[in-house]
């Protein structure tokens, strides 16, 4: 039924929304239908920049013929979920999708949509392979190459074969390719983080040719960067070879697998602003990166060292940097947070003194990072059941949003006892949004002990258990 009604809308579109072949060639259609939308709009955009912004019909359709737009990967936003899609001159792409369920519903269809739909396919299976590398890295590095190369040569024979049906363009096939490599190497760049971690034994095992791979990245393919397959392999690489950084700096009591720490983080700075020329990837990452030293800085003399370091490397966003610093002055390590107010479920405004009284650990999210809050509720659920003796604190950031907060606290059934939301909001949202990773463990009394702790990390048990050792 669902797809009959799809190709209906097709019809619909292709026939309403200004497409003539034969007499605009060189056009891009982009239209589709959005079921239970979050917003009344869409967002097309390029390399970090918008290219129009359509609303929403009645029938929660839209549509738009497009002149003069290159070839290449095109992001879709319908916030606060978004995907690519590649286009090309002369196609006719609509999209439905349904956003409970954004990713698995999502379908493309008309002249061209082949391309976004193989992309789409990777995307999935690429998300499947970050849940079974934690098994995958278990096993010998022998088997995990055969595993990655079978992997790899699946990829590459379904290209194939939509290749032989479509013909696809050149320009299409060389980032097709390149997205299967991407995905090859990074699978070994994060096995090779994992053993050497956890493993060191089965490390030693690991031949000298593995990361062989690294001599083909290139850092500065402008084609792929929204490409998600393609930061993703940049960020673990930089991960990898800050750590091997520090373990060559003959320094046996240093953490080299604490990716918070200054250290760390300044090895991932200057390697990504010496190995891409692409402004827009370089500040990507550096923007990241800086927020993740900021907001996990536990006292003054560390805010100083990335201030620092950013000035040193002529950083473009160096008042926001200094902004967050200022604020992030409340939030180091023995200051009280007693007096911050905060609205419960209730609608009453109450202080944090007021309600912890036991050890704390407390998080932030925001309605509009779905997978991400549910990621985190679950993950707190099993907590709560581990560690009874201590209290979670939720914390929504979404100030002025109450109803939507309370709605969503409802739909995913979150435990209300320990949800808050925050009363005043002394920056941006956007400011906020840095703070979603950060979790704060607090004593009795609501002082921060810890606030170097990002939430989910390979070691977060660890660090309760040392908390609660205390």
């Amino acid at each position: 039924m669902r797809h009959t009604i799809f190709l209906l809308l097709c019809c619909v579109l292709l026939c309403t929304g200004c497409k003539d072949d034969s007499e605009h060639p060189d056009n891009i259609f982009v239209g589709g239908q959005i079921n239970n939308p979050e917003t009344d709009y869409v967002i097309l955009s390029k390399e970090n920049q918008t290219i129009d912004t359509l609303f929403l019909d009645k029938n929660n359709q839209f549509g738009k013929d497009y002149k003069n737009l290159e070839s290449g990967i095109y992001t879709f936003k319908h916030p606060p979920e978004n995907q690519i899609m590649y286009m090309e001159p002369g196609d006719s792409i609509v999209i439905w999708l349904n956003t409970m369920s954004f990713d698995e519903s999502l379908n493309f269809s008309g002249e061209g949509a082949e391309k976004s739909n193989f992309l789409l396919d990777m995307f999935l299976k690429n998300r499947e392979n970050n849940d079974l590398i934690l098994t995958y890295y278990k096993i010998k590095p022998e088997k995990f190459a055969e595993i990655t190369d079978s992997i790899k040569e699946q990829r590459l024979q379904t290209l194939q074969d939509l290749e032989q049906k479509n013909k696809f363009s050149e320009e299409f096939l060389n980032i097709a390719n390149a997205s299967i490599n991407y995905e090859y190497y990074d699978l070994r760049e994060r096995y090779q983080f994992l053993i050497e971690k956890y493993y060191k034994d089965v490390s030693k095992e690991i031949p000298e040719d593995f990361d062989d791979y690294r001599k083909e990245i290139d850092f500065n393919d402008e084609r792929l960067q929204d490409y998600y397959v393609y930061t993703n392999l940049i960020d673990d690489y930089l991960r990898s070879k800050s750590i091997e950084f520090c373990q060559s700096q003959d320094n046996p009591t240093r953490n080299c697998y604490n990716l918070n720490s200054f250290t760390n983080i300044e090895r991932r700075i200057l390697l990504i602003d010496s190995l891409t020329e692409i402004k827009p990837l370089k500040n990507e990452f550096i923007d990241r990166l800086a927020a993740q030293s900021i907001t996990m800085a536990e006292n003054e003399s560390r805010i100083d060292s990335i201030l620092s370091l950013l000035e040193r490397i002529e950083y473009s966003n160096m008042e926001e940097a200094e902004n967050l610093a200022k604020i992030h002055e409340a939030y180091f390590v023995g200051n009280s947070l007693k007096n911050v107010q905060a609205e419960n479920t209730k609608g009453e405004i109450v202080n944090y003194g007021d309600f912890i009284k036991r050890p704390t650990i407390t998080y932030a999210w925001s309605i509009y990072a779905p997978a991400h809050h549910r990621w985190q509720h679950q993950i707190i659920k099993k907590l709560k059941q581990k560690y009874p003796e201590l209290d979670f604190l939720g914390v929504n950031i979404d100030l002025s949003e109450r109803e939507e907060w309370l709605r969503t606290l409802e739909t995913f059934g979150y435990d209300k006892e320990n949800e808050y939301q925050i009363a005043k909001r002394v920056a941006s949202k956007e400011t906020y949004k840095k703070y979603l990773n950060k979790v704060l463990f607090l004593d009795s009394n609501a002082i921060i002990v810890r606030g170097d702790i990002q939430f989910g990390s390979p070691d977060f048990e660890e660090e309760i258990l040392e908390f609660l050792n205390k």
